[in-house]
């Protein structure tokens, strides 16, 4: 079987790289309880490896065996959601140790809502807005910022945490301008 035959049909819903994404929904709140109650624990940090990989993973399966519509909602549902309570999950325990993740918290979950509000524009009309490549390596980052806020032996090193914290909140403004404008030429073509 070569890699550009598809198996499993557009509309189909348990597919490999589905269930891939549904184990990440599962273990999000799991990662968001050992974020809250065991934060620098070395079990963290394998729930959150457990949890990339899958991503990593269910990209190359998705690929292989074809994309679906549910596979393109529930991938980035899951990554936003990981993302984004582990976020919140380290603020909520560590308000005051851990000010800098705020800002960047907040930059990440304005833009994820204008990205939202702006795909769901989009496919009202019938645009699927396609993701860019340095979207999985935003959420690569992503998850290697929180990571650096747990890993126990990086507990008072946490300038690794701010650097690539911040590095992901760039690379997440300009993944959000690269859909704003890929979805402005969509629907301009579209007309």
């Amino acid at each position: 079987m070569t890699s550009r035959e598809r198996v499993y049909g557009e509309t189909a819903l348990l597919t490999p790289a589905n269930l891939m994404t549904f184990l990440r929904l599962g273990l999000a709140p799991v990662l968001m309880y050992f974020l809250v109650f065991h934060r620098t624990s070395w079990w963290t940090v394998v729930l959150g490896a457990v949890a990339a990989a899958s991503d990593y993973l269910d990209g190359i399966v998705a690929r292989r065996y074809g994309t679906t519509t549910s596979g393109a909602y529930l991938d980035p549902l899951a990554d936003k959601i990981i993302v984004l309570g582990g976020l919140y999950a380290l603020i909520f325990t560590h308000p005051h140790h851990l000010t800098f993740v705020i800002v960047p918290a907040v930059i990440i979950t304005l833009r994820e809502v204008w990205m939202s509000v702006h795909r769901s524009r989009a496919a009202k009309v019938g645009i699927s807005i396609p993701a860019v490549k340095i979207a999985k390596w935003k959420t690569f980052v992503q998850d290697w910022a929180i990571a650096f806020c747990v890993l126990p032996y990086f507990h008072e090193h946490l300038v690794y945490a701010q650097v690539t914290l911040w590095l992901a909140v760039v690379m997440t403004v300009y993944t959000g301008w690269r859909y704003y404008v890929d979805g402005k030429k969509l629907l301009a073509n579209a007309r």
